[in-house]
């Protein structure tokens, strides 16, 4: 079993702070080399997953951050249900994104420097 790093937690938390840790994991991707994306996912103001965008460095067309960002939740959560969750992203999901915050069970969508309410997930806009 791989043991995750903890996340580190904002001081309080708000849309904004969450925005901006979603805009950290985008920088991150850039200066991995990736496209620059970032996500993360919250539970009761909480961090339980996040990730930049990993589809040039994994080499994985499926690996973008909102993905990677829900398979980190759902890795430390130790579930498949996201319920109660919310996914921050730096731009608004595309549609394979939006539609894995869906089956997860993810309540509601923010997106952008906006903070952008997307609503709940759904599988065809």
């Amino acid at each position: 079993m791989i043991k995750l790093k903890p996340i580190e937690q904002p001081s309080s938390a708000s849309d904004q702070l969450f925005i901006d840790r979603a805009f950290e994991m985008r920088r991150q991707a850039i200066e991995n080399g990736d496209q620059g994306y970032g996500a993360l996912v919250v539970r009761d103001n909480v961090i339980v997953g996040q990730s930049p965008s990993e589809v040039i460095v994994n080499r994985d067309p499926t690996a973008h951050a909102e993905m990677q960002a829900i398979r980190d939740a759902s890795s430390r959560l130790n579930s498949r249900d996201l319920s109660g969750c919310i996914l921050y992203s730096s731009s608004r999901a595309c549609p394979m994104c939006e539609a894995a915050a869906y089956w997860s069970g993810i309540d509601r969508m923010i997106y952008g420097k906006s903070i952008i309410n997307a609503g709940r997930p759904s599988l065809c806009r």
